[in-house]
């Protein structure tokens, strides 16, 4: 050959290997990349297609090409780093030495994947118009057929894997042809795939790099792809022991394919009465917890327990404060149920609805009857399913531990009943995070535990006891009767203390007196001081007409200590005074006995008054009424004394 068109094999220089394949032949070219990027062929070769060869798809011709120069240039290319050129872009993903062997690619093509790996290479894709050297070639190969691999041909292995099916490898080439689908996948994997497909062969296609042809049928890998009208044939050869989806899908994977195969295993499963009867109990469904009563009492939760440990047990559980209730019973006939449930309605009243199981005392018509009387809703759990009615189940559960672990005690069955409700109820619920106690009394219960705090009440009454001690050291005891004439301090602008009479004692330490100008005050006994004896009238210069019997007074009333003249009271705050002007209360009108000599009666009238003395009285100086420029205004008979008042 020309210089001008081959050269000489140089270690030094950059190898590249082309390969192409048609329908009947391959080609492949070995160049160097020269200095200027230009590439100088070194040798060419190519073949024609062995009769099976024919027969592959075209991404195993492509490969076949690129295998076929790889052995025809072996002693060039061993030992050193070459680059694969086609174009066929898939082969540079599974022939790929930078990237694993897809799982599910054609058994000769991961064959040819793991000679590969023999060599150091790259592989590039390049572009058909680009590649017409080795394209050339495999168009016009020359009439040689020696096989490109010394390896045994794996269709014979594919071939017995046909055979070993229900159905022969002639019924599937057979049913392949006149399958309307796998007829167009069988001729697109001879011929390639074209750009768009339709729906159909979408799945197909997507696994274009993967499908081969053996023996007139199509195979994804090493499983055959099988055509429709073959497809439930095999599903009942699957399951004709009933060895479970799982099983089925796993013998599956081993032999055939076809699209929404593991979906058509699932359903023919599902669809087999035998396995269905067979089968476990289902998969529990979501918890659907009953809705929280607002207030106790509302929904009551009951059922029996027993026999245990010689005896039966009615039970019933408030749902919203899980209060329990438990009855040793002698019989458990639905008279005798009746019976307990009227004890407990009667001592916390009628519940809104019942919770129960189907036992013969709750589907009773009896029972019925009795709730339906008493205005309560009943409602029964499913059969069979306890836990629906899981308070009180739950609780039955605890009461039998319980009475477990104390049935070596000396204890009686009701001792031990009793003292575990007592824990039960006075224990924090993990529901709630509240004792039953404090949800359904509003209260807790008083427990030995309790002993161990300090007492509050004793506490609070000794720091009283004390503040009282330390106050009354300097402190003195006073009291003051009705009558009595006092100084009364006064909370207003004027005298410090003003003379008083005391009315009526409001308290231990509170008195109501009244003023010269007839207010009523309100005093603490602090604000209140006996008057001195030289503030007080002596005794022997009380004239003795005005000392007599005892006068009957109205109660809360009380003789004035000046009978002088008096002002009109003075407006009082409502802070610290009682309005004058009250009416007096049944109680303030009844009469007091009080001494006459209580009552202070001056000796002689006010200068400026003059006396006129009644006609059938005693000599008693009468006080006259101070005259008010629009009217005069005289007293109420309760307030005036009693020799002022005319009979």
């Amino acid at each position: 050959m020309s210089p001008s068109v081959l050269v000489h094999y140089d270690p030094s220089l950059p190898i590249r290997l082309a390969g192409d394949a048609s329908a009947y032949g391959v080609g492949a070219v070995i160049s160097h990349v020269m200095s200027d990027g230009s590439e100088r062929p070194i040798a060419f070769a190519s073949r024609t297609l062995l009769p099976s060869e024919r027969n592959y798809a075209q991404i195993e011709k492509e490969a076949l090409s690129l295998i076929f120069g790889i052995n025809k240039f072996h002693t060039y290319l061993y030992g050193r780093h070459f680059t694969l050129v086609t174009d066929h872009k898939p082969l540079t993903t599974i022939l790929g030495p930078n990237k694993g062997i897809p799982s599910m690619t054609a058994a000769r093509l991961q064959r040819w994947a793991v000679r590969l790996s023999a060599y150091s290479y790259t592989i590039e894709f390049r572009p058909t118009q680009q590649h017409s050297n080795a394209d050339g070639l495999s168009r016009l190969p020359l009439n040689v057929c020696c096989a490109s691999d010394s390896a045994p041909d794996p269709s014979c292995f594919n071939v017995k894997q046909i055979e070993s099916l229900p159905v022969t490898s002639t019924d599937l080439a057979k049913a392949t042809r006149t399958d309307p689908i796998l007829s167009q996948v069988y001729a697109s994997t001879l011929n390639g795939w074209p750009s768009e497909v339709n729906d159909e062969l979408q799945p197909f296609r997507t696994r274009r790099e993967e499908l081969t042809v053996e023996a007139g049928c199509v195979l994804w890998g090493t499983r055959v792809i099988i055509p429709s009208k073959l497809r439930q044939k095999l599903l009942n050869e699957l399951h004709r022991d009933h060895p479970g989806i799982t099983k089925m899908k796993s013998v599956s994977r081993s032999y055939f394919w076809w699209p929404n195969l593991d979906r058509d295993i699932e359903s023919s499963a599902k669809a087999c009465v035998e396995c269905q009867a067979v089968k476990n109990t289902p998969q529990v469904a979501p918890l659907h917890p009953w809705l929280w009563p607002t207030k106790p009492w509302k929904r009551v939760h009951i059922d029996f327990a027993g026999p245990f440990q010689g005896a039966m047990f009615l039970v019933a559980v408030d749902s919203h404060s899980k209060w329990p209730e438990v009855f040793i019973m002698s019989s458990t006939t639905v008279v005798k149920t009746i019976e307990v449930l009227r004890v407990m309605f009667a001592a916390y009243g009628l519940p809104e609805q019942i919770v129960s199981d189907n036992g013969p005392q709750f589907v009773s018509n009896e029972f019925a009857t009795f709730l339906k009387q008493n205005g309560v809703k009943r409602i029964r759990s499913a059969p069979y399913h306890p836990s629906t009615n899981g308070l009180a189940e739950r609780f039955v559960q605890s009461l039998k531990q319980s009475l477990k672990a104390t049935l070596n005690t000396q204890r009686s069955l009701s001792h031990r009943l009793y003292d575990f409700l007592f824990t039960y109820r006075q224990s924090v619920h993990s529901t709630t995070g509240k004792t039953p106690s404090s949800l359904f009394l509003q209260r807790e219960l008083r427990t030995r535990f309790d002993l161990l705090q300090p007492d509050q009440e004793a506490r609070v009454l000794a720091k009283q006891s004390q503040q009282k001690s330390g106050h009354d050291l300097h402190a003195r005891c006073r009291q003051f009767f009705l009558g009595q004439s006092v100084m009364a301090k006064n909370l207003r602008p004027g005298p410090k203390w003003i003379p008083a009479v005391v009315v009526e004692r409001l308290g231990p330490l509170s008195y109501l007196v009244e003023t010269n100008d007839r207010d009523l005050w309100r005093r603490h006994v602090d604000l209140l001081k006996e008057l001195s004896p030289a503030e007080t009238l002596p005794a022997e210069s009380t004239p003795q007409s005005a000392v007599g019997p005892e006068v009957m007074l109205p109660a809360g009333q009380h003789t004035p200590v000046s009978s002088g003249s008096r002002a009109e009271p003075a407006p009082v705050t409502a802070q610290e005074e009682v309005r004058s002007s009250e009416a007096p209360t049944p109680e303030a009108a009844a009469l007091v006995r009080v001494p006459s000599s209580a009552v202070a009666v001056p000796t002689s009238p006010p200068r400026s008054t003059a006396v006129s003395k009644p006609s059938g009285t005693s000599s008693v100086h009468t006080p006259r009424t101070r005259s008010y420029p629009t009217r005069n205004r005289n007293p109420p008979d309760y307030l005036r004394p009693v020799w002022e008042i005319q009979v």
